[in-house]
């Protein structure tokens, strides 16, 4: 098995494709790391699987949350005494949309 080494341009294109700016240390960083990554999917790629099932979870486990059931919550006199910033008995922030 060949094993395969990315390119500084091909990381370079990856990295513009996920529209991340990287210097140069981590682009030679990022090149050998997502080389090792792609060697190993070489490996797991030779191994047989016709035979086994499709599995989510190999634990056996299953429905292991709680039942829903109603509780008392906080009141919104409650849930507002801690906040430095409110209007009209509501949560005030910063605008998160320009």
């Amino acid at each position: 098995m060949a094993k395969s080494k990315l390119t500084k341009s091909q990381v370079e294109h990856i990295a513009k494709l996920a529209n991340l700016r990287l210097t140069r240390v981590e682009i030679k960083k990022f090149t050998s790391q997502l080389s090792e990554t792609l060697n190993y999917i070489k490996i797991l790629n030779e191994l047989e699987t016709r035979e086994v099932k499709p599995t989510s979870h190999v634990t056996g486990l299953e429905n292991v949350t709680r039942e829903d059931e109603p509780k008392p919550s906080l009141s919104q006199k409650e849930v507002l005494s801690g906040v430095s910033n409110q209007h009209n008995n509501f949560f005030k922030i910063k605008a998160i949309f320009k």
